[in-house]
C-alpha cells in the first residue's frame, strides 16, 4: 500500500478531500484577517492579536476533547463546518474600526472549532482509515497544509485587495459548508458514546492520565513539543540570517520559506512508505535531526547551505508531528481519543507561542549564529533521546489498562 491508496480508498479519499477544502479556506482567512484588522485600526498591536485569538483556544485543548469523546464524531464535524459556515458571513458588517470585536470574537470561535475539529478528526481517521493507510493519510494531509499555506494566502490576499475582507470571510464560508457536505457522505462505523460515569473534570484528567503514562505517546509527544519551540526559536532569527549572514534584501525570507514548504509537501508524500519500514520513534529522531541540522546550517553565510536547511526543515519538522498524530490514533482507545488527541496538540502547539516570545528577546540580544548552533544542538540531542527504546515493563502496564476497556490508568 502507498499514499495513492488513500485516494483509492472510497472514504478516505472523501474524508481527506474534506480537509482539503477546509484548509484551503481557513489559510486564507488567517492571512486576511490580520491585514483586515490593520487595515480598519491603523494598528500592528492590534493585527498581532489576530494570532492569540487563533491559538489560544488550543490551551483549553484537553477539556474540548472532553466534549468529542461524549458524542458522536462525524456528525459533530459536520455540525461545526456548518456552524461555522452560517457564522462567517457576519464579518460582512465589520467595515469600520469600532466593529473590530466582532472579527476578534468570530476568530476566537474560528480557534475553538479548529481545536474541536482536529479531536473529533483523529477519531474519524481511526474509523474511516485503514490502520496501514493512517500514515500515508497523515502524510498527504501534512502536504496538503503545507500547499494550501503556498497558495491560499496569495488567494485570500488577492481578494482582499480586490474585494475587501467580507468576501475572504464569504469564500471560507463556503468552504466550510463543501467541507460540512462531503463530511455528511463518509460512512463511519463509530459506535455511539458510553453514557457518561464521572463528571468532566475525571473525563479530562482521564485523557491527561492515558497521554502521561503512555511511554510511546509521552515521548513522541515530548519531541513533538520541543521541536515546535525550537522552531519558533530559529524562525524569530530568519530575519538576522537574511541581513547580517546572507546579505540579502528582507524579501529573500520569502524564498527560504518557500523552499520549506516544498520540502514539506516531498516529506508528506513519503512519510507514510517510511512509516511502514520503521519505528515511530525513530521515524520522528530521524525527522528531529534533518531539522535540527537544517537549523544549524543557516548560521553559515553561505546561500546554498541556507536554501538545503530550509529543505531539511521542511522535511523534517512535519515528520515529528506525523509520528505523533499517526501513534495517537494507533495507540489510543477509541473512547479516549479525543481527549487524548486534543491534550496532545496542546502540549505540542503551545510552546510556539513562548518560543517566539523568547526568540524575538534573544535575537535583540544574542548573536542569530550562535542561537542557531544552541538551537541545531537541542535538536540533536532531543533526536537520540527519541531512539531509547520504551521499556517493557511501561508497555505491559499500557497493554493491560487498554484491555480493561474501563478506567485506563488510576492514580491508585
Amino acid at each position: 500500500m502507498t499514499a495513492w491508496g488513500v485516494l483509492r480508498d472510497r472514504d478516505a479519499g472523501k474524508y481527506l478531500a474534506g480537509v482539503l477544502v477546509s484548509g484551503f479556506g481557513s489559510s486564507a482567512m488567517m492571512l486576511a484577517a490580520g491585514i483586515w484588522v490593520k487595515s480598519l485600526t491603523g494598528s500592528s498591536s492590534l493585527a498581532a492579536l489576530v494570532g492569540v485569538c487563533l491559538w489560544t483556544p488550543t490551551l483549553a485543548g484537553p477539556l474540548l476533547g472532553t466534549v468529542v469523546d461524549r458524542v458522536r464524531r462525524r456528525p459533530l464535524l459536520v455540525l461545526v463546518n456548518a456552524a461555522m459556515a452560517a457564522l462567517l458571513p457576519l464579518l460582512l458588517v465589520v467595515r469600520t474600526a469600532d466593529l473590530v470585536w466582532i472579527l476578534f470574537a468570530v476568530l476566537v470561535l474560528y480557534g475553538t472549532a479548529s481545536v474541536i475539529c482536529d479531536a473529533a478528526e483523529a477519531a474519524v481517521v481511526t474509523a474511516t482509515v485503514p490502520g496501514e493507510l493512517r500514515g500515508d493519510f497523515n502524510g498527504l494531509r501534512m502536504t496538503a497544509n503545507e500547499a494550501m499555506k503556498l497558495l491560499a494566502p496569495l488567494a485570500g490576499a488577492g481578494l482582499y485587495v480586490r474585494y475587501g475582507g467580507g468576501s475572504v470571510a464569504v469564500l471560507d464560508a463556503v468552504t466550510f459548508a463543501l467541507a460540512a457536505a462531503v463530511f455528511a457522505t463518509v460512512r463511519v462505523r463509530e459506535e455511539p458514546p458510553a453514557p457518561a460515569t464521572t463528571g468532566w473534570r475525571e473525563q479530562t484528567a482521564e485523557g491527561i492520565r492515558y497521554l502521561r503514562r503512555h511511554p510511546l505517546l509521552r515521548r513522541l509527544v515530548a519531541v513533538g513539543s520541543i521541536a515546535m519551540l525550537l522552531s519558533a526559536l530559529g524562525s524569530s532569527a530568519i530575519y538576522a540570517v537574511v541581513d547580517a549572514g546572507l546579505h540579502r534584501s528582507p524579501a529573500f525570507v520569502g524564498v527560504l520559506y518557500a523552499v520549506q514548504g516544498a520540502g514539506s509537501v516531498v516529506g508528506g508524500v513519503v512519510a507514510g512508505a517510511l512509516l511502514r519500514r520503521m519505528p515511530e520513534r525513530v521515524f520522528a529522531a530521524t525527522g528531529m535531526l534533518l531539522f535540527a541540522l537544517g537549523i544549524a546550517v543557516r548560521a553559515t553565510p553561505w546561500v546554498s547551505a541556507a536554501l538545503v536547511g530550509g529543505a531539511a526543515i521542511g522535511v523534517g519538522l512535519p515528520w515529528v508531528l506525523i509520528a505523533a498524530l499517526t501513534a495517537v490514533q494507533r495507540e489510543t482507545p477509541a473512547a479516549l481519543i479525543g481527549r487524548v488527541a486534543a491534550t496532545a496538540s496542546t502540549l505540542v502547539f503551545a510552546p510556539t507561542a513562548v518560543g517566539g516570545l523568547v526568540g524575538a528577546g534573544l535575537v535583540a540580544v544574542v548573536d542569530h549564529r550562535l542561537l542557531l548552533a544552541a538551537v541545531g544542538a537541542v535538536g540533536v540531542l532531543a533526536a537520540a533521546y527519541c531512539l531509547f527504546k520504551v521499556p517493557a515493563a511501561e508497555t505491559d502496564e499500557v497493554a493491560s489498562a487498554s484491555a480493561r476497556g474501563g478506567q485506563f490508568f488510576t492514580d491508585a
